[in-house]
């Protein structure tokens, strides 16, 4: 097994969500799009995250539109992106229902897809989107190999695996990181070894939805919400800074380094994360962010 090292690649401290970039949200047309991506390089977010399936197939090509037009922009970025998922749309026909596929062949042909609508010739970090519960992890790291061998994909991980998910793959081949939903709202890998198996293995954990999918400032709060909200209001004003700022610092404190995954289409809140990064909580702020959440004392 490859050493973790050989395995390492640089990214940004945030990184950029492409999901809603395209038509599951902004819709930007090939001008606005390179706007945001160059605004993010800018910015020292030079890392974006895909997957095959945003916009039902068509954001990885919206953005490759970007990189053929400026070529010289791939130099200067990371890009991951995810496959497993075989999504019902009409894109893709065949499918006649959702479900996962980790197959060798499927891994290989959803990069050399991924490939092609990037207008790349490599990816930089490949993930399975979702466990898939027929995986053979060495038919997975057959593919995987196959892959980094022909230059195609520098490095692998996965996301949304459980632990014992993790380290079944892991030991078929070194993964390199795990996507997964984390934020103060939701707090699970805190708690059931995700965040501890990070740790083991000197991997940074990447979070989706870090701000909570956006539901701390739903028009609709849950009490929680509005619990966190206010202690968040408050803890921001000491450390002259915004509350979602200090939601991001609350992520980032844990020592696993975890990477938050914006889903943002805004250029001013990815400025605003990139800022977060400088602010460090104390023990106590973070727990009173922790106690605010679950509406308890810790044991």
């Amino acid at each position: 097994m490859e050493s973790h090292e050989d395995t390492f690649i640089e990214i940004s401290s945030v990184i950029a969500g492409t999901m809603r970039l395209g038509v599951w949200g902004e819709n930007y047309n090939t001008a606005k799009l390179q706007e945001f991506i160059e605004g993010c390089i800018d910015l020292g977010v030079t890392t974006f995250d895909h997957a095959d399936i945003y916009g039902d197939y068509t954001t990885e090509a919206a953005f490759g539109a970007v990189l053929k037009a400026q070529p010289e922009l791939r130099d200067r970025m990371e890009i991951i992106t995810k496959c497993g998922i075989r999504r019902v749309c009409e894109q893709r026909p065949e499918h006649k229902i959702k479900s996962y596929d980790s197959t060798a062949e499927h891994i290989i042909d959803s990069v050399e897809n991924s490939l092609k609508e990037l207008n790349t010739e490599y990816i930089d970090m490949l993930l399975l989107h979702r466990p898939d519960y027929l995986m053979d992890p060495d038919d997975i790291a057959e593919a995987f190999e196959h892959l980094n061998d022909t230059g195609k994909v520098e490095t692998f991980g996965v996301s949304n695996f459980s632990p014992s998910q993790f380290e079944l793959l892991h030991d078929a081949f070194p993964l390199v990181t795990n996507q997964i939903e984390a934020s103060v709202l939701h707090r699970q890998p805190f708690e059931d070894g995700t965040l501890d198996l990070c740790l083991r293995y000197g991997i940074q954990p990447m979070a989706w939805s870090p701000l909570g999918g956006g539901s701390i400032y739903s028009d609709n709060q849950s009490e929680e919400a509005q619990r966190v909200l206010a202690v968040a209001d408050r803890i921001a004003k000491e450390h002259e800074a915004s509350s979602d700022q200090i939601l991001l610092a609350w992520l980032m404190k844990h020592p696993s380094g975890i990477l938050p995954v914006l889903g943002t289409s805004k250029l001013g809140r990815v400025a605003a994360a990139v800022a977060a990064v400088e602010i460090e909580l104390s023990q106590m702020e973070w727990y009173e962010l922790w106690q605010a959440a679950s509406g308890q004392t810790i044991a």
